[in-house]
């Protein structure tokens, strides 16, 4: 129990062997549980089959996923399982590298997880710019919607889909004309049902009814003599297996790992995004609080374990998530029995899945792909700063015309470079002569005067000292025009939070200049982390600690004394 706090790994499901777990608490998750393993069954199907995997691959992986991120995760409620984000990254890994990529993939992905959680950088994650992960999730809801275009309209496509989406797209129009008008119709019924059913009850779940609904009434028609040209999961899939597969190798290698290293960054950067978006949102509704760094190892420990059994990758779902809240799971034995109900249909229930019409999932996953798309939201950002828009469409562009894994990376050094140039345009270094005022810039009554001997000058930076100011500040130092070559410059650090290697390095090189010419170098109001930094440096060393001060006014005096001295001598 030790080691484990010192990991920071305390998962949730702990907390019920201390006592207060009661048989009302129990009847709650039970009633939830058996809710949310309703409404995921048709989305793990149809997530599964949009990934380019069999059906009863979606199924394993929330059976498997999402009873151990309800039993390791750092959230009480948290639902795990496939969800939408992935299955662009899971296509097109499958459509590069195969099913074995796959699998590799996503265990690296598991173990890049588990590494985040270890070192605690669970808070980091939620730092990552909002715009970015709105672009990317927009991108990905428009691919899934361009993907589900043959299932939706009965499409004939004689020939490979192309993996870019302005290629899928011109494949479509020249082959609309083979529309299924039976197919468009148990498409659009299915589209209806899932819209309209929630305005009639929200504890229904509009897929579920559609796929119920829409399976009976092609089953009954296929009776009649009609709609036989409507595809279901059997025909595609043939007969599912009801077999639980056992656990088999997935052919580690060294040549493998550096093939799919940045696909599996992917896809453990997505799966920590997702999950902890989706443990703040339950956090905000149930009081709650999450421990984001076991959050992170349940969701690695999980996506280490699925692919020895073929699954795909997996992560704390938001809609499954709040769906059991709303129905009054609170803890993670509700998210175990939603795993129990998806295993009890997985050996009982599947010769009936493959009744189930392809053009009903594609209506499932265009709703999905609706509601992810956040367009609200995007219409929200457009107005924000223009950076903030330039980092949104970027990373959308990049995800639907490209792939997630250059979109994030590339959206993520955009969104980088933009706020160093943000800090950048709001770091100042002023100048001053003569006289200077102890008091500016703060927000007091009483201001102090100070005198500056002649041959001072003070220089004060407002802001980070790091790379991107460095040289800046260089240049305003030497650019900057006073009545003669100065014999003392303070350099007034009240306002640098922190200073990095380049700023150390152009402060030495500053300082040595400045020596050869004859000028001494005074440091004022520098803070302890700025000052731990300089000493493990040596500047200390390099300038005399005399000449580090605490306070302006110790500064101006040290500098006015060393001026006079050089003048009287």
């Amino acid at each position: 129990m030790e080691l484990l706090n010192k990991l920071d790994f305390r998962p949730a499901s702990l907390r019920l062997f201390k006592g207060g777990y009661s048989l009302s608490k129990f009847k709650a998750d039970l009633i939830a549980g058996i809710v949310v393993g309703i409404v995921a069954l048709p989305l793990a199907i149809a997530f599964a089959i949009a990934s380019g995997v069999n059906p009863s691959v979606g199924l394993i992986t929330a059976i498997i996923g999402g009873f151990l991120v309800s039993a390791l995760g750092g959230n009480s409620v948290q639902i795990g399982g496939p969800t939408g984000a992935f299955i662009v990254i899971v296509y097109n890994i499958i459509s590069l590298y195969g099913l074995s990529g796959l699998a590799i993939a996503t265990f690296m992905a598991g173990v890049i997880l588990v590494m985040m959680g270890l070192f605690r950088l669970g808070t980091v994650i939620k730092f990552i710019p909002y715009p970015i992960v709105v672009g990317f999730t927009a991108g990905i809801a428009v691919t899934i919607f361009s993907t589900q275009m043959p299932d939706f309209f009965g499409l004939t496509i004689n020939e490979k889909l192309p993996a870019d989406f302005i290629g899928k797209w011109g494949v479509y129009l020249r082959h609309f004309a083979s529309i299924d008008w039976e197919t468009t119709i148990i498409g659009a019924v299915s589209l209806l049902l899932i819209i309209l059913t929630p305005k009639i009850s929200k504890r229904l779940p509009g897929a579920l009814v559609a796929i119920i609904v829409m399976t009976v009434f092609v089953w009954i028609m296929n009776g009649y003599g009609h709609f036989s040209n409507v595809e279901t999961i059997g025909m595609r899939f043939k007969n599912l297996t009801t077999d639980i597969p056992h656990p088999h190798s997935i052919g580690l290698n060294m040549e493998s790992i550096n093939l799919l290293l940045p696909s599996a960054f992917t896809i453990a950067v997505l799966g920590a995004i997702e999950s902890l978006l989706s443990a703040t949102v339950a956090d905000g509704v149930t009081g709650s609080r999450t421990n984001s760094n076991t959050e992170l190892i349940g969701q690695g420990i999980a996506n280490i374990t699925v692919p020895f059994f073929g699954g795909i990758p997996v992560t704390g779902a938001i809609a499954r998530t709040m769906t059991n809240i709303t129905n009054g799971g609170r803890t993670p034995v509700a998210g175990m029995i939603h795993a129990v109900i998806l295993l009890l249909v997985y050996l009982f229930m599947m010769p009936l899945i493959n009744l189930v019409p392809m053009a009903c999932l594609g209506a499932v996953l265009i709703v999905v792909s609706y509601n992810m798309s956040g367009w609200r939201t995007v219409v929200g950002i457009f107005r924000n700063p223009k950076s903030d828009i330039s980092i949104l469409i970027v990373t959308f562009l990049l995800t639907v015309i490209f792939d997630l894994t250059i979109a994030i990376e590339i959206g993520l050094l955009l969104a980088i470079v933009l706020f160093l140039r943000r800090v950048m345009e709001n770091t100042s270094v002023r100048v001053y002569g003569n006289q200077l005022d102890a008091a500016e810039g703060d927000d007091l009554s009483t201001h102090e005067v100070l005198d500056l001997a002649k041959g001072v000058g003070v220089y004060e930076i407002d802001g980070p000292f790091f790379f991107g100011v460095a040289t800046k500040f260089d240049e305003v130092m030497r650019s900057s025009r006073m009545d003669e070559t100065p014999k003392v410059r303070i350099i007034r650090m009240r306002k640098v939070p922190f200073i990095d290697a380049t700023g150390v390095h152009n402060l030495e090189i500053l300082i040595n200049s400045a020596r050869e010419e004859g000028i001494v170098t005074v440091l004022s109001g520098v803070n302890p982390s700025v000052s731990e930094t300089l000493h493990k440096a040596g500047i200390d060393k390099l300038i005399g600690s005399d000449n580090i001060c605490s306070h302006i006014s110790e500064a101006v005096e040290r500098a006015n004394y060393i001026a006079r001295t050089k003048i009287n001598s």
